[in-house]
């Protein structure tokens, strides 16, 4: 079992490829594989494994296969860090045997696992070492598919190899300065969930009001929004603690108007095709983190 650590950012497609120029750029970077990788996810029928909030997906990338499961695990300043176990096996299906031995074997009947949902995509890896960590920058464009429906995946994932995890928010916001981005919360899994109508609406990403802060559930609220095309509720934030942390951050009025917007009724998407929301994301985090809190 490892750890998992990353930040996931969603981009449109044109600001993907300006990303992906970006990073290749750097002096810091090296470019690394690029693959198509067909991911298949299970549950039993009931949805065991997603009330564990645990996902387990069988994953083709060319002849290899590689069985994984993963904990939804936690958010921490930006990044989602999650219990992660890896087998390769030998072809496209589940090898029970694997999971026995783990958290699941006794909460899980194993044997009623079925396929729920895909995601495919090609993935472009660049690696970056900058003395103080070294990152992998993974680029994926492509498909999530279940239920029936299909949405569209572009997005840049910073995983920590091995280093400082803060230089994972600070390559973040150094992209946001190139090209607009959205921290995102949502896990490709839960993507997939919610287009196979497991999750109901609005519970994508749980809010736990005793445990996190007004900026963790402001970023969580933009996620579940951004995922349901919705609106994003306000209520019960302390807007005005937030823009505080923003001007602290330069960004004072940039989140005004983000705020501003919000508000009225706008909807997310629409602001999305600007860099204001993703810098302010990210910056407010940097914050947090460089104050210690």
């Amino acid at each position: 079992m490892a750890e998992e650590l990353e930040i996931k950012l969603s981009l449109a497609p044109a600001n993907l490829i300006k990303a992906l120029g970006w990073l290749q750029a750097q002096p810091e970077a090296e470019n690394g594989s690029r693959k198509s990788l067909v991911n298949c996810y299970y549950d039993t029928p009931d949805s065991e494994l997603n009330h564990q909030k645990a996902a387990l997906r069988v994953r083709q990338a060319g002849s290899q296969y590689i069985q994984t499961l993963k904990t939804r695990g936690e958010f921490v300043n930006g990044a989602h860090r999650r219990e992660e176990w890896e087998w390769p096996v030998s072809g496209p299906n589940l090898s029970l045997g694997l999971l026995a031995d783990t958290s699941l074997g006794d909460r899980v009947n194993l044997a009623r696992l079925a396929p729920v949902f895909e995601t495919n995509f090609t993935r472009q890896v660049v690696m970056l070492d900058d003395g103080d960590a070294v990152i992998e920058c993974a680029l994926d464009e492509g498909v999530i598919a279940g239920g029936g429906r299909e949405k569209p995946l572009h997005e840049v994932e910073f995983e920590l190899v091995s280093g400082d995890p803060r230089r994972l928010l600070i390559w973040a916001e150094r992209l946001a300065q190139q090209c607009p981005v959205f921290l995102n919360l949502i896990s490709k899994a839960e993507q997939g969930y919610y287009l196979a109508g497991i999750h109901m609406a609005g519970s994508a990403v749980g809010e736990h009001t005793d445990e996190q802060d007004d900026l963790d559930r402001f970023l969580q609220r933009l996620s579940n929004a951004w995922l349901e095309q919705e609106r994003v509720p306000l209520a019960g934030l302390d807007i005005q603690s937030l823009r505080a942390q923003a001007k602290a951050c330069g960004l004072g009025q940039t989140f005004a108007s983000v705020i501003e917007a919000l508000e009225a009724g706008k909807p997310l998407q629409d602001l999305l095709a600007k860099s204001d929301i993703g810098r302010c994301q990210l910056a407010l985090l940097a914050n947090r983190l460089g104050s210690g809190a």
